[in-house]
């Protein structure tokens, strides 16, 4: 197969370099990724690409080589990494909430309801609009006014929201925020 792709001198070249270097490489993924089956496997796709490189095997190939296996490792690693996450997401949401926590974020929510109320209208647009994602200039857009002043704005109307809310129930705690 591989003297199909190339001419065999090539191939043989390419024989000498994999001799050379795939046990080295495959130790260095293998660091990185601490699973020695994917290490192998990995090891083989930056041979592959290398073999799919001529102008790679023409250059430095071990250098190309070893920075291609590190990439590609550190691919392997922060495609673990979002998995791990996802896996974590997954369960997290699978599990049925605990009634104290949605009797808390009910109790939450109506005390925000109560604050937005209580403040100035503008001010409660301002916080509502921007926590829906809203840039400065897409808020200065929707309520009419510069968009020079909307940093201000917005922080008049969060240091408003914070002082009613003290005012109304007390100090936030960390399991509040």
């Amino acid at each position: 197969m591989i003297d199909e792709i190339a001419p065999p001198d090539a191939a043989t070249a390419f024989d000498a370099l994999f001799q050379a270097h795939h046990a080295r490489i495959t130790r260095v993924i293998a660091r990185v990724i601490r699973d020695p089956g994917r290490a192998e496997e990995i090891a083989v796709d930056a041979f592959w690409k290398l073999w799919r490189n001529p102008k790679a095997q023409r250059e430095e190939a071990g250098g190309w080589l070893y920075r291609t296996a590190v990439r590609l490792s550190l691919n392997e690693l922060r495609r673990q990494v979002r998995a791990n996450r996802r896996e974590e997401f997954i369960a997290d949401h699978r599990k049925p909430p605990d009634p104290e926590q949605v009797r808390a974020a009910a109790e939450e929510q109506e005390h925000v309801r109560t604050v937005l109320a209580a403040i100035k209208q503008q001010q409660a647009e301002i916080l509502l609009l921007r926590s829906s994602g809203l840039s400065y200039d897409e808020l200065a857009a929707a309520l009419e006014l510069n968009p020079s002043s909307m940093g201000t704005l917005l922080s008049r109307a969060q240091q408003a929201f914070r002082k009613e809310y003290v005012q109304r129930y007390g100090e936030q705690t960390d399991a509040k925020r």
